[in-house]
């Protein structure tokens, strides 16, 4: 049977040329695509309790900002003793049950852009801090093919805000960053994205972000098409054409690709 390339009904609009398109959309998963956290806060209460602890949501919270690791570091000084790898471990494993069980909690308007992108050719590339095989389990629970590539926070040297998995995304994808458009939720994830040189977008979810000049801020997703991305990706290639000084650097080619990220949110990146 051939593939449904459009599920969900994205209207048969006529394709914009190529050279109105950006190179690539760069996606961040958890918080921006779907909604994780309910999963991830479930398997940390779940965790600490196993050990004679109580996690509260506001405990939840602080974990907004750190890497995996990190994470399992203060799941360590609250009573749970396991090397921080058993607790990372056991985390994923807890989320990846829940996803098997409830399915792919899209965040609004996710869905319908990201399938937009497929039918107009976009190349699109999944950039998140999770582990490579939660991206995986994600990936093939979406009913049309979504990514072209996925860098995950195992992958990487360092993770978000450094560059480094924005730069890794682009170069697999054989594009330039400047010409990408990064779509994030997260504060370490847009400005993985800004000082990739991406034209980084912050659509926030569980902590806002203010409005800024280095990205553009859209509170949904929802109503958003491939139009609007069109529209700001022409807007930041004139500002670019236009200015010697523009925020976008060069990509640094010395980035390891691969190794073990531990700076960034990993149920929110």
């Amino acid at each position: 049977m051939p593939l449904d390339l459009n599920p969900v009904n994205v209207p048969a609009l006529p394709l914009p040329a190529p050279a109105t398109l950006p190179a690539a959309v760069l996606w961040d998963m958890d918080g921006t695509i779907v909604d994780t956290e309910p999963y991830w806060m479930q398997a940390q209460t779940e965790l600490v309790a196993s050990w004679g602890g109580v996690w509260t949501h506001d405990d939840g919270m602080l974990m907004v900002g750190s890497g995996l690791w990190t994470s399992a570091a203060i799941l360590q000084s609250r009573g749970v003793d396991l090397s921080t790898d058993e607790i990372v471990a056991r985390l994923t494993d807890r989320v990846q049950e829940q996803l098997a069980e409830h399915g792919v909690p899209w965040r609004p308007g996710s869905r319908e852009l990201l399938q937009s992108l497929k039918v107009a050719g976009v190349p699109t590339a999944l950039v998140t801090m999770s582990v490579e095989r939660m991206a995986r389990q994600i990936i093939d629970l979406i009913d049309f093919p979504a990514f072209d590539i996925v860098v995950a926070g195992d992958m990487v040297a360092n993770s978000k805000p450094h560059p480094e998995p924005y730069l890794l995304a682009a170069a697999r994808l054989g594009v330039d960053p400047r010409r990408c458009i990064a779509i994030e939720d997260s504060a370490p994830g847009v400005a993985s994205a800004v000082a990739a040189g991406t034209i980084a977008i912050a659509v926030p979810h569980q902590i806002d972000l203010p409005d800024s000049d280095s990205y553009t801020r859209w509170p949904t997703l929802v109503g958003r098409t491939i139009d609007d991305l069109i529209t700001l990706y022409q807007q930041s290639a004139t500002v670019d054409s236009t200015s010697p000084d523009s925020i976008h650097p060069d990509p640094d080619p010395e980035l390891a690709p691969h190794g073990r990220g531990d700076t960034e949110s990993a149920p929110r990146a």
